[in-house]
């Protein structure tokens, strides 16, 4: 399975929600790729915000050595899903889309473990340290939610 998470920039929340999920398919020894974008071009090849790499760090998490990419209609052929931040994202992405099939794949992250509230993870950029620390929680319980989803599909089969 290959997942896509992405934001605006893809240097806050996005490679924070690829950190927090590739750490916990590490631990589990599942076979699943997670990579991150953003939906402008604002910071491509950029490292993410200094106060994303120290949040992940504080939690055991290495996040530097990601760079952002904005987000490609190509994405929609090398990903089974594609996680968005918030609303915005979730519009900016679905209008990419060629099809109900690419249409499917996307979802609001936060809905995986708070189903239809479309809820936005906010933006940190423009706040202080306890902002992405909240962002953090947040994407660390989707992230778990989707790593329990996905230990009960692979028990099934």
């Amino acid at each position: 399975m290959k997942i896509l998470m992405v934001c605006l920039g893809n240097i806050c929340r996005s490679p924070l929600a690829e950190g927090i999920l590739r750490d916990k398919v590490r631990k589990c020894e599942l076979d699943i790729v997670v990579d991150s974008a953003g939906t402008n071009r604002y910071h491509i090849g950029e490292a993410p915000d200094p106060r994303s790499i120290a949040c992940a760090e504080a939690h055991g998490i290495d996040i530097s050595d990601l760079r952002a990419r904005q987000f490609k209609k190509a994405d929609f052929e090398r990903f089974d899903r594609i996680y968005v931040m918030d609303r915005s994202n979730m519009s900016d992405i679905l209008a990419l889309a060629k099809n109900q099939e690419e249409r499917d794949k996307v979802e609001m992250i936060l809905n995986v473990n708070r189903p239809n509230s479309d809820m936005d993870v906010p933006d940190p950029y423009y706040g202080g340290d306890e902002g992405f620390e909240h962002v953090y929680k947040l994407l660390d319980s989707a992230c778990e939610h989707l790593l329990q989803e996905w230990e009960k599909e692979s028990h099934k089969a």
